[in-house]
């Protein structure tokens, strides 16, 4: 049995959504994907709100199990990492009235699970993502490529020992202190440090 897990690149301008069903030995097949969008030039409260909405119809519509976020990381543009914390805000709260379960990965941690290499570029992370999912094209633009690749990230890492599928019990284990973890999640640990800063947002239309 597949697990369904939706992920976000978060972001008040673009934001990537990304849903794959995962099996337990690893295969991931992708469901849908979309970058929601708000104008700048509307007012703040009006761009959450319509973020707000598009996240709403995407959770409804596929009933995701799980979420996995991007964390948000410190970078130099301020008000770059102020929509991108708004944003999350609004998903953790949108996935919190509905039970799920919610995990932030940090880029790092996206691109070790997908590439098996910490430092990857987008490039590199979109191939992978397009080989995995048996796409033909790399998802357009980055932030599709990225939505997924948060959500392929999830289902592998919480269920990295013996490709046992996400469990609420499982994902607590993976994301809490180090003496709670199995040895192989403390092998992903050991490979993902070290951060490098990455963003990401695609239209809905790579389904077809």
């Amino acid at each position: 049995m597949a697990v369904r897990v939706l992920g976000i690149d978060p972001g008040l301008t673009r934001c990537g959504v990304g849903v794959v069903d995962v099996e337990g030995n690893r295969t991931a097949r992708l469901v849908d994907v979309t970058v929601l969008r708000s104008a700048p030039e509307l007012p703040l409260e009006r761009r959450l709100l319509l973020l707000s909405q598009g996240l709403e119809e995407m959770l409804d519509r596929h009933r995701p199990q799980f979420i996995a976020i991007e964390r948000v990381f410190a970078q130099h543009n301020v008000r770059t990492v102020m929509g991108t914390a708004q944003i999350s805000g609004v998903a953790l709260l949108l996935a919190a009235q509905r039970g799920l379960p919610v995990t932030l990965h940090t880029p790092s941690e996206v691109k070790a699970a997908i590439t098996g290499y910490g430092a990857a570029d987008k490039k590199q992370v979109g191939t992978m993502v397009a080989r995995i999912l048996g796409l033909t094209e790399i998802p357009k633009p980055a932030d599709a490529a990225d939505a997924l690749a948060l959500a392929i990230c999830h289902a592998w890492r919480t269920g990295a020992s013996g490709g046992t599928l996400p469990t609420v019990v499982s994902v607590k284990a993976a994301t809490g202190p180090p003496a709670a973890l199995t040895p192989a999640q403390k092998a992903w640990r050991a490979a993902e440090r070290g951060s490098v800063p990455a963003v990401s947002a695609v239209p809905r239309s790579l389904k077809r």
